[in-house]
């Protein structure tokens, strides 16, 4: 049965998910932040968390490279931020507060949770790749509800 891509996306697009920004440096200590919602745990031992990018995806080969990635999970109030790190621009850093901590990585400023991971493994998942980490270190707060996305926009929980 052949699928129509958009009813597909519309279809999966049913499921809520929260968002988070995967934060890192490359080689040449540049930022890398890319907008997620496709992030879950795996594993509480070893603890393990995976998300996935798509293979286009301009910082595809940065993060492949990264010793260590944060994921930053977003509060409801921090919906500009989220659109400012989907999309592919230069200048996505700027006026952007976080600090580093274990790893090194970025940890973006009012997040509601942090986790901080190295590389544990990449599989193939068709046009993203699957990265699973291994969190060393993590803080949450529950000081805010959630970002959640659904329906292809964002949404609030009742």
């Amino acid at each position: 049965m052949p699928f129509d891509s958009r009813e597909f996306r519309n279809a999966l697009g049913q499921f809520p998910t929260g968002v988070a920004i995967i934060t890192a440096q490359d080689g040449d200590d540049q930022l890398i932040g890319i907008t997620m919602s496709s992030f879950n745990s795996v594993s509480m031992d070893p603890p393990l968390v995976l998300f996935s990018l798509d293979r286009r995806a301009l910082s595809l080969e940065a993060m492949e490279k990264a010793d260590h990635y944060a994921v930053n999970v977003l509060s409801q109030d921090q919906q500009d931020l989220s659109n400012k790190f989907a999309r592919a621009m230069e200048n996505k850093w700027e006026d952007v507060g976080f600090e580093t901590r274990t790893t090194g990585a970025p940890l973006l400023n009012g997040a509601i949770a942090h986790f901080e991971c190295k590389p544990y493994a990449q599989y193939d998942g068709g046009d993203h790749v699957i990265f699973v980490g291994e969190v060393v270190s993590y803080s949450s707060s529950d000081h805010s509800a959630p970002l959640v996305f659904c329906r292809g926009r964002y949404a609030e929980i009742a």
